[in-house]
């Protein structure tokens, strides 16, 4: 487990999600860094997802979690910052090869198609599992333009 907090986030489809991940998150001893929304009242998902992408690309936190209905929109908006590996997972499998073979620093949570265990289940694949470097550094190390 990193010392770093974790970077939380959602829109207002993500809302519910977003809540019990941050307890449960507490609950297994991370820190969680908020960056909203703070009710399920509709909003620009954008507003949440810009301030979450510039701390990790800042460095002041290393890994984010983002929540909306499909993932879609958090993850193409993350994925504009110089230096965000967002990627959608729907399954554990694909939060754990985001992380081995792609050095993803944000995991999009799809919070209207999968299960409040599957969520948790998602995230604490994606927080546990360690980038496997050799030739995927290589590929990784020509992501950003």
């Amino acid at each position: 487990m990193s010392s770093s907090p974790i970077a939380l986030g959602s829109d207002h489809a993500g809302f519910a999600y977003k809540q019990l991940l941050a307890q449960w998150l507490r609950d297994n001893g991370y820190q969680v860094r908020d960056f909203g929304t703070d009710s399920a009242a509709s909003v620009d998902y954008p507003d949440f997802v810009h301030p979450l992408a510039a701390a990790i690309t800042s460095g002041e936190l290393e890994r984010g979690i983002l929540v909306c209905g499909s993932a879609n929109g958090v993850c193409i908006t993350a994925n504009k910052h110089q230096g965000i590996r967002a990627a959608i997972a729907w399954e554990p499998e694909l939060a754990a090869l985001a992380r081995q073979h792609n050095d993803a620093n944000i995991v999009c949570v799809p919070a209207r198609f999968v299960s409040e265990d599957a969520a948790r289940t998602i995230v604490g694949t994606f927080l546990t599992t360690a980038f496997e470097g050799g030739r995927h550094q290589t590929r990784v190390s020509k992501i950003d333009c």
